[in-house]
């Protein structure tokens, strides 16, 4: 019996071997997994943080100034400022007179350049308007001067768009009033040319010499402007608020010597 009592302690004493063998290799698999667990998330973080340094390296080379350039971000590029539109002017730069055949004849000259919106009117088909006047008047020291004369001269300027010519009118008239006018029409082949024929007045008479008294003062008026009122009407409106279009200027000249010899 004893015999046998010890062999069923050693059978039971090996299973129980056997089952703690078991549950240590069990264990041991168990470990092994977790630690492949941790090893692969471990490389797998090591590699995500080395992918985004390489990515932050490579922007921050593309954004890198060329050697020798300026630091910071490119300047965004400006439009070039609008060209403001020319303005107009008008004055009278010489202003003189000569006595020749018993009359008064006026020598003058103008600086006349037209602004942008004019330019623009006449090209689109509008035709323009001058009017240059002179008056003399004698001096009264006991009332207002006398006038002894006046003299008008009237231009009207229009592009023809058919033959791409520029048609100068001159006459003592309003050339826009109702009815037939006399005047004198030249042709120009540029808006210059026919500007330069405004711009110069020669020998035009404005008085007679008899007219006038040779023992009193005399003193000549001259002005010079551009014609508003014979513009088509919804037009005048427009350009009544517009400086541009407000073109005029005057001078006086004292008449010295005897006007009537």
């Amino acid at each position: 019996m004893s015999w046998v009592n010890m062999m069923g302690f050693i059978t039971h004493c090996c299973k129980s071997d056997r089952a703690k063998l078991e549950r240590l290799r069990r264990a041991c698999i168990r470990l092994s997994a977790a630690l492949l667990c941790v090893g692969f998330w471990g490389l797998a973080g090591s590699l995500a943080q080395a992918q985004g340094q390489a990515q932050g390296q490579t922007q921050g080379l593309s954004q890198a100034p060329a050697p020798g350039g300026p630091t910071g971000p490119a300047p965004a590029p400006t439009a070039p400022a609008a060209a403001s539109p020319a303005p107009s002017v008008l004055e009278v730069i010489e202003l003189r007179v000569e006595r020749t055949d018993g009359a008064l004849l006026l020598q003058s000259s103008l600086r006349l350049d037209l602004g942008t919106s004019i330019e623009e009117a006449l090209l689109k088909g509008m035709a323009i308007y001058f009017v240059a006047e002179t008056e003399i008047t004698r001096d009264r020291w006991y009332w207002y001067d006398r006038k002894v004369g006046t003299a008008t001269r009237h231009f009207r300027l229009a592009y023809q768009p058919l033959t791409r010519h520029w048609r100068l009118s001159v006459s003592r008239e309003p050339i826009g009033a109702v009815g037939p006018v006399s005047s004198l029409s030249q042709q120009f082949e540029s808006l210059g040319e026919a500007l330069a024929a405004i711009r110069r007045t020669v020998n035009w008479k404005v008085a007679e010499l008899a007219d006038m008294d040779p023992d009193a003062k005399h003193t000549l008026n001259f002005k010079f402007k551009l014609d508003v009122s014979q513009l088509p009407r919804p037009f005048q409106i427009a350009a009544g608020s517009q400086a541009e279009w407000s073109l005029s200027t005057q001078r006086s000249l004292r008449l010295t010597g005897e006007p009537g010899r």
